[in-house]
């Protein structure tokens, strides 16, 4: 058997950066395990009970040195995974296997695992949130100015500005980006809780000492660099907390979605383009063709994660008492999956980003042809000005309005309003001064100047606060 014999996940194979796929690999979790050991054992050792220093020495000499092939072998013979890494632990610690996960359940590590990669791959989402801020404020400083025709229901609408489109863009991404900082203030570990949650077995071990069992949660929590573990649980953490990871990362995949559909209307109206390589093929079937890959893939992407976030909210919605196992398999992959989809999403979000071509010269024609249309209330204010009749003014624009709109949707010309308009003596103005009243940059209204300020008020302050923080994209794979 080889590779390409059996499945393999498009999000590992084609999707998700190296980093991300580790926080979620094997590997990460079982060395996370043999943290948890040292630790429980350590607070253990700190608070009295019969674990000694040479014992949590020896697991520390060894908790990177994992023996996966003696875990492997005795899985198959006890079929539990916890219990056969704890024989493998001890096979190397021989003075401290017997020490190994006193007092735990399985649960002690495999939750607190959870929550430790959840919270580490939500640390890595923020930099790379971090880092496509970064970019389109580059772009949004850049196109501060450019007018551009703005849609409602994708019907011409008064113009805009490209980069306050962009500022949109980022505006969503600061919502998502709050969500992240909020759910990382409040990062909790399980603790040490024991079977049910009542921490039974540590209040044997500590001879029904309450506070030594109370303190051993918070040391073990320390440890592993928490401030705070679940005051209460049952065998588990509330599966209600994968719920909220996954609906975070089900809204950065809605502001991607929204960013996605819109750079591809953008490249149906050859306006902006995603990045295309020199040797891409755009189709198989026709060479002309530059189809918006990389925007359509996020959209598929941003899809499944948006579906995804159903699955961790149905199973803590159905979990039992103090604990079921319907929950194992469901968030393996929804929990995994999301935060892997979601890290392509962020990477093909700054690759396009970055990228991005803009056609000022079609921007502005389309503008052109929508603007006289626009520009009606102006003339017509001007011409009032004059001495000119509102109401007999109102009624010629309306005329010349739906005659030129006949000319362009019946007869596929140009729009002539503004000859219309030249030519009728009512309104006592020239094709001069009409090209002066129709420059653009008069119908922006303060698109430039919010774009601007949003820049200099919120997004630089961020982007400073966050310099360290930031996690370059990926490479993305085309």
């Amino acid at each position: 058997m080889n590779s390409r014999d059996v499945y393999e996940s498009p999000l590992s194979a084609r999707y998700a950066g190296r980093e991300m796929k580790y926080l979620f690999s094997p590997d990460m979790k079982f060395r996370t395990w043999r943290r948890l050991w040292i630790a429980l054992a350590e607070a253990e050792h700190e608070l009295g009970l019969p674990v000694t220093q040479e014992q949590v020495d020896e697991l520390k000499a060894h908790g990177e040195d994992i023996n996966y092939e003696v875990a492997e072998a005795r899985e198959k013979e006890v079929r539990h995974d916890v219990m056969s890494h704890v024989y493998a632990y001890g096979q190397q610690c021989p003075k401290a296997a017997g020490i190994i996960h006193l007092g735990a359940t399985s649960c002690y590590v495999g939750d607190n695992t959870d929550i430790i990669i959840m919270t580490e791959a939500l640390r890595l989402i923020r930099g790379k949130l971090v880092n496509v801020l970064r970019v389109l404020a580059r772009f949004a400083e850049e196109y501060a100015g450019l007018p551009t025709l703005a849609f409602t229901h994708f019907q011409p609408a008064q113009p805009t500005t490209v980069g306050k489109r962009a500022s949109l863009w980022m505006q969503e991404l600061l919502m998502d980006l709050e969500d992240v900082e909020y759910q990382l203030s409040k990062a909790k570990l399980l603790g040490c809780k024991g079977t049910t949650g009542t921490q039974a077995s540590f209040l044997e071990l500590f001879e029904g000492d309450h506070e030594k069992v109370k303190e051993l949660d918070r040391r073990i929590a320390q440890k592993l660099g928490y401030q705070q573990v679940f005051p209460v649980s049952g065998q588990t953490y509330s599966r209600k907390l994968d719920s909220q990871m996954l609906n975070i990362l089900s809204g950065i995949a809605q502001s991607a979605a929204k960013f996605s559909n819109d750079i591809r209307l953008l490249q149906h109206l050859k306006e902006v383009e995603e990045p295309f390589e020199k040797g891409q093929i755009g189709s198989s079937a026709m060479a002309y063709k530059r189809n918006p890959m990389r925007t359509e893939r996020m959209a598929s992407l941003a899809r499944y994660v948006m579906s995804d976030a159903l699955n961790p909210a149905l199973t803590a919605a159905a979990q039992w008492f103090e604990r079921t196992l319907d929950d194992s398999a469901n968030k393996r992959l929804s929990v995994a999956e999301g935060f892997l989809a979601v890290d392509g999403i962020l990477n093909l979000y700054a690759n396009v980003a970055d990228g991005l071509v803009v056609y000022p010269m079609v921007i502005e024609q389309r503008l052109l042809k929508e603007l006289p249309f626009m520009a009606t209330e102006n003339i017509m204010m001007d011409a009032v000005k004059r001495g000119g009749d509102r109401q007999q003014l109102h009624e010629a624009i309306r005329v010349h309005s739906m005659a030129a709109a006949k000319v362009v949707k019946e007869q596929g010309g140009e729009n002539d309003l503004l000859e219309r308009i030249a030519n009728d003596p009512l309104f006592g103005v020239s094709m001069e001064e009409l090209r002066d009243i129709l420059k653009p940059e008069k119908y922006v209204g303060r698109a430039p100047e919010q774009t601007r300020e949003f820049l200099a008020e919120v997004i630089r302050p961020l982007l400073e606060k966050y310099k360290d923080d930031e996690t370059p994209a990926e490479e993305v794979s085309v």
